[in-house]
């Protein structure tokens, strides 16, 4: 599973066009979640972003947003969408492991969406602590997580809430935990919100 930690391996997909999580437009979870709710603060991470959808939404309801991706190919996507649509989300070549220690506490919210399933599996506590190193205390993390059944050779790799409650604790405490409004074809059923805060002084 090592192959999924190098951004070649990613850009080989979006190369060949199995970029099969693509969806085309933002996440429909995250766009029904703010229908209804605001999230305190302005800065707002994306790990994982891809082509940058879920950031230039966010970026619409008026966070400073920064998609974070580590292929070329998604970034330079996620670039031109942005520049065509004159959005002000802005994108970063980073790895989402490094994270935490080259921007600790630098924003106020994270985004998850995907990217938590499609890394090695056994890498999930070091993300979620790069996460938290990433996020001011107090600030929160907003997921939604996927495939809740699936097979186990991904990408994505199957995830299952007790995993997640399990590898948040204890930098992130879940404020709340539901199913989404809305789900794209494929996916209804098998994915989970959660709303976490993290925790510390």
């Amino acid at each position: 599973m090592a192959r999924v930690s190098t951004p070649d391996f990613w850009d080989d997909l979006y190369a060949r066009g199995g970029d099969g999580w693509e969806l085309g437009a933002p996440a429909l979870p995250l766009v029904d979640f703010f229908a209804t709710n605001r999230l305190d603060g302005t800065r707002v991470a994306v790990p994982g972003c891809g082509r940058g959808h879920d950031a230039r939404f966010l970026a619409s309801l008026g966070y400073e947003t920064v998609g974070l991706d580590f292929s070329p190919a998604a970034l330079a996507a996620a670039r031109a969408l942005a520049a065509r649509e004159g959005s002000s989300a802005q994108f970063e070549a980073r790895d989402v492991f490094t994270l935490g220690r080259e921007r600790p506490n630098a924003f106020d919210g994270v985004w998850e969406y995907t990217c938590f399933c499609a890394i090695d599996p056994v890498r999930r506590a070091e993300y979620v602590a790069s996460l938290a190193g990433a996020v001011r205390p107090g600030g929160w993390l907003l997921a939604c997580f996927f495939p809740l059944r699936g097979a186990p050779a991904g990408p994505p790799f199957p995830v299952s809430m007790d995993e997640v409650r399990r590898v948040l604790r204890p930098a992130f405490r879940i404020d709340r935990a539901f199913p989404p409004v809305r789900s794209v074809r494929g996916r209804q059923g098998r994915e989970w919100m959660v709303l976490a805060r993290r925790t510390g002084a």
